[in-house]
């Protein structure tokens, strides 16, 4: 059995020794010599030394849980669950070796044995276990058992207690190949199942196929109608900041507002909906092929599908496509995880022109895929790439497909190009890793490239304060920063006016309303003043949720991390919690959707519309 067995063989073989050398009745004494060499051997074996493991076992405990107990401004409560349980686990293999008085023999053979479990289980664990799935669960249980095996163990003074801490934690280790990732939640657990079951996307495309819709109901005249002004164009709606107007909310909910219009299982993907008329767009994984999915707004029945093979995954988010489609000018434009631009013709689905930016900036997808929503200007569709030189942001015809500039930016980001208005003038705003760039949109050149480097993740938008000022979120756990932002005859700058450390927006947008901001700081809900970022008021656990501005009547309408929808009053004298539903089961992470009286919601595996009581 994959030569793990063969050192268990010898340490039992020893045990038989030691067993047939023991005397079987006192009228048959054991030859002196034998006794005096057994007696030897076990004077040999001392208690092993436990305060080490102990120490070590609580540091693991400790790591792993400073999210839950640390409200820190840094990224260190993070760093600690993720690498403290297996730096520890670590540890106590070291300990085994250096300092448990076991004997060299047990050292060797405990050692070896140990890490051999380790490797075969890295080499057959399932795929979705790599990476942090061995850091946050294979590592720690293999090691985490062999200092708790040792610890019930310490004072046998026999060589079966090797036998039984190595037992332990090749078990430990082995359990791994029992289990699944799917994908991790904003806090760095991790989102595990049963090897053996069948995931949510699995058990969706095992269903019969639905009968398709019948696009030809809609006619000519609607669709063009519907696309000249779509509701909800892109990526937050058409200014990229998650406010809605021309709708009040009613705050009255009872409880058929939680009864979907329709709900229906769907790919997994981080996409957000576009809206136009009846259509309602967005990307789903499903199988080895992305697919851009139309359906229809009021059954939720399927339009079209467009497909591209490829398949994306990364531990923390799972498989999907990550960006949001984006409807302008009549077309469709997409880009999906692994790097395909497209245009298509949002009536049928059909493919008018693609790129890959793989080819185009020379470069592999980043960690988490390419996520940028494109950005459609003056016949340019544009989209972060994130390529070395002048490849990092992309700008394509909208009619050929045809690269027709491009500009130098960050190697990556999870943000997307946004067209601000500055001082009267648009400019397309870029923040990455790097810089925060802002660039014409005729032609790329850069008109002010400010430096707010980050080693971290980047997500959050650059989101416009008034006429001049610009709200950048400085890097996960670092804080928030506003900078001042002027352009005098033709000389652009910009200087800081408040950085502070207390907000810590992570990867949840946030929204601007009466000179405040509100959104999550980590995983808490919160609010701040603009004019100089202090808190307001902190409350509401919706884990990493997203939050959408329902300005006219002044509401927050706000999905949590696992689902929930809640209404919440704009207000900075603090946290009202108006009314609540459950809209969707599992993790949620894309944007919510709201037009007219229509909700509609989504996440990696569900999708669902929702009737919402509005002030007529």
């Amino acid at each position: 059995m994959w030569n793990v067995s063969h050192p268990f063989i010898f340490l039992l073989s020893e045990f038989v020794m030691t067993a047939a050398n023991q005397p079987e009745t006192e009228s048959n004494p054991p030859v002196e010599p034998a006794a005096s060499e057994e007696t030897s051997a076990v004077s040999e074996l001392q208690p092993l030394r436990i305060w080490p493991p102990i120490l070590l076992l609580i540091g693991m405990v400790v790591t792993r849980m400073a999210p839950q107990w640390m409200d820190s401004d840094s990224v260190l409560p993070v760093m600690l669950a993720v690498f403290g349980p297996l730096v520890c686990g670590g540890l106590i293999l070291v300990w085994w070796v250096l300092a448990s008085r076991a004997t060299w023999k047990e050292k060797l053979s405990g050692l070896v044995i140990t890490l051999l479990a380790g490797g075969v289980t890295l080499a057959l664990i399932d795929p979705t276990m790599k990476g942090p799935g061995v850091m946050l669960v294979t590592g720690p249980m293999g090691m985490g058992l062999f200092g708790i095996a040792a610890l019930l163990v310490s004072r046998m003074r026999s060589a079966k207690r090797t036998v039984f801490i190595v037992a332990c934690s090749v078990l430990g280790f082995c359990f791994s190949l029992l289990l699944r990732a799917e994908g991790m939640w904003g806090d760095y657990n991790m989102v595990l199942a049963w090897r053996s079951t069948p995931t949510v996307e699995e058990r969706m495309l095992s269903k019969a196929d639905a009968v398709p819709a019948d696009a030809s109901a809609l006619t000519a005249a609607e669709l063009e109608s519907a696309l000249a002004e779509p509701e909800w164009p892109g990526f937050r709606g058409a200014l990229r900041d998650s406010v809605l107007t021309g709708v009040s909310l009613d705050a009255d909910w009872n409880a058929d507002v939680g009864t979907p219009l329709w709900k229906k299982s769907v790919g997994p993907g981080w996409s957000s909906f576009v809206v136009a008329g009846p259509l309602l767009i967005t990307q789903e994984q499903r199988g080895e092929e992305e697919l851009i999915v139309c359906y229809d707004a009021e059954t939720g029945a399927e339009l079209w599908t467009q497909e591209v093979k490829t398949r994306f995954y990364d531990a923390l988010g799972g498989p999907g496509p990550r960006a949001t489609p984006t409807l302008a000018d009549g077309g469709l434009y997409v880009m999906g995880a692994s790097g395909h631009v497209l245009r298509l013709d949002p009536a049928t689905g059909e493919i008018l022109w693609q790129q890959d930016v793989r080819k185009v900036a020379d470069r592999e997808p980043p960690i988490w895929g390419f996520s940028s929503s494109p950005l459609v200007v003056d016949g340019t569709a544009i989209v972060h790439a994130g390529g070395k030189d002048d490849k990092g942001l992309l700008a394509f015809d909208t009619e050929t497909g045809d690269l027709k500039w491009s500009a130098p930016a960050g190697d990556h980001s999870y943000c997307s190009p946004a067209l601000l208005t500055i001082a009267g003038q648009p400019v397309i705003a870029m923040l990455t890793n790097k810089e925060l760039n802002l660039l014409n949109p005729a032609d790329g050149k850069i008109l002010l490239s400010y430096d707010c480097a980050s080693e971290g993740q980047r997500v959050l938008q650059p989101q416009l304060v008034g006429d001049d000022e610009i709200l950048i979120a400085t890097g996960m756990g670092k804080g928030m920063q506003k900078i001042h932002v002027t352009n005098k005859d033709g000389k652009w700058t910009a200087e800081e006016v408040w950085t502070v450390t207390g907000l810590k927006p992570d990867f949840n947008d946030y929204v601007i309303y009466e000179g405040h901001a509100y959104g999550f700081d980590g995983a808490i809900f919160t609010c701040f003043d603009l004019k100089d970022g202090k808190r307001k008021w902190k409350g509401g656990r919706y884990g990493k949720g997203q939050v959408l501005l329902v300005k006219d009547s002044g509401h927050l309408l706000v999905i949590g991390e696992e689902g929930a929808v809640v209404l919440l009053k704009a207000d900075p004298a603090g946290h009202e919690e108006l009314a609540t539903f459950q809209a969707l089961d599992g993790k949620t992470w894309n944007h919510p959707v709201l037009i007219g009286d229509r909700l509609f919601v989504r996440n990696s595996a569900q999708a669902a519309a929702y009737k919402l009581p509005i002030v007529e």
